[in-house]
């Protein structure tokens, strides 16, 4: 089961949205919008912040987005700076009363632009330059064909002579195989298991099996087969 990381700067955030909505509700509330007027317009102006926000992610001209983000955050911050104890709640004044009576219809107008502004268009691909053709060459006049006699060589053909004969190849020299010595306490064994062999099967032991028996390389026991022959 994962556990759920608690995270410093969520928890910052989440303690900064409250303050900051509980603000906007409380000046809200003292400029006359009472009941569920009163909380929707912290929900108004955060929504217009998000909007500007993610607008400027993606969007390269991003001018009225950063526009629209400013007059979000002047709202959200002048209703916490107002319900610092520098505004009377008691007695809001008229002009405040105006922009808060004025403020869905500046959000809306914010939210609608933001949403439907046209997006930037891709710039059109370069066309590529055209090569303008090089003239095309005249052909080439056709060359007559001039045969030209060759003089007779003066110099008598000389007729080859016999080939030399070659001289014999050197007869190939025999490479004699070094001896191989087998340990007299193998050649025992290995005599035990011939006679065992031809006990059993009525035949001499070849050097495959006896090799196989002994597990020795092939030359030691072609020596072996040999010396119990």
């Amino acid at each position: 089961m994962s556990r759920i990381r608690i995270d410093a700067v969520l928890i910052q955030a989440v303690i900064a949205g409250a303050l900051s909505f509980a603000h906007l509700h409380d000046l809200a509330e003292a400029a006359g919008q009472d009941g569920w007027k009163a909380w929707a317009y912290p929900v108004s102006v955060d929504l217009l912040l998000v909007a500007a926000w993610r607008r400027m992610r993606t969007t390269a001209d991003n001018r009225a987005a950063w526009a629209w983000f400013v007059i979000a955050l002047a709202a959200s911050l002048g209703a916490n700076v107002a319900t610092a104890g520098l505004l009377d709640l008691g007695d809001v004044p008229a002009w405040l009363r105006i922009l808060v009576a004025g403020w869905p219809a500046l959000a809306f107008l914010g939210g609608t632009l933001l949403v439907h502004s046209p997006q930037a268009a891709p710039t059109e691909t370069e066309a590529a330059p055209v090569v303008a053709a090089s003239p095309v060459a005249p052909a080439a006049e056709p060359v007559p064909d001039v045969t030209v006699e060759r003089a007779p060589d003066p110099t008598p053909e000389l007729s080859p002579g016999p080939a030399p004969e070659a001289a014999p190849a050197p007869a190939p020299v025999p490479v004699t195989a070094p001896a191989v010595s087998v340990p007299p306490a193998l050649l025992d064994h290995a005599r035990k298991l011939a006679d065992t062999h031809h006990a059993t099967t009525g035949n001499r032991i070849d050097p495959a099996t006896l090799r196989a028996r002994l597990g020795v390389p092939a030359p030691l026991a072609d020596a072996i087969t040999a010396q119990l022959a």
